[in-house]
């Protein structure tokens, strides 16, 4: 046997097993993830209910997923433990904010804007004038129609053109 005929093989198993490294890494650091948990740590399992971890056994973990809601779920079925600040901010919607003296950013833009015009008297101006939403200019309101708007109503009487779909029944 050449080497060219044993190359692809050996790249083949190359490729394997680096692909089995790499998910071994990953179930190791998961299951150091998992041997972290303390009571009172807040976790998401693998199918996304949050929880605050109870007890800790060898192989099962009871959450407290609310007032009077405890549930039993096995190790494996932990998918992250979560930070405090993290946990708080998904579950109780409390942000945690490390720069309480920064700019805060508004939820709509009229803050931004500084204008002495109150609101009921932006109000009122913008009812004085109706808007007209057409394609229209100024100069063509008051121009008069020009002599070729006349054959295109004129166009418009004769009789429409046949067409070969559904003009005879069979």
């Amino acid at each position: 046997m050449s080497l060219v005929t044993l190359l692809p093989f050996i790249v083949l198993i190359g490729a394997m097993f680096l692909m089995t490294r790499s998910a071994k890494k990953k179930q190791q650091q998961a299951a150091d993830m998992r041997n972290q948990m303390q009571p009172g740590s807040g976790v998401r399992t693998i199918g996304g209910m949050y929880g605050t971890v109870k007890e800790v056994n060898e192989d099962t973990v009871l959450l407290d997923a609310g007032p009077g809601v405890e549930l039993l779920f096995a190790k494996n079925s932990i998918g992250a433990v979560l930070t405090d600040d993290e946990y708080n901010r998904i579950v109780h919607g409390i942000e945690h904010d490390l720069k309480s003296d920064a700019d805060v950013v508004p939820d709509d833009a009229s803050s931004l804007t500084e204008t002495d015009v109150s609101a009921d008297d932006a109000a009122a101006a913008s009812d004085d004038k109706p808007v007209d939403l057409g394609k229209k200019d100024a100069d063509d309101e008051s121009a008069e129609p020009t002599v070729d708007a006349a054959p295109a109503e004129a166009k418009t009487d004769e009789q429409p053109k046949k067409t070969d779909g559904g003009s005879e029944a069979k």
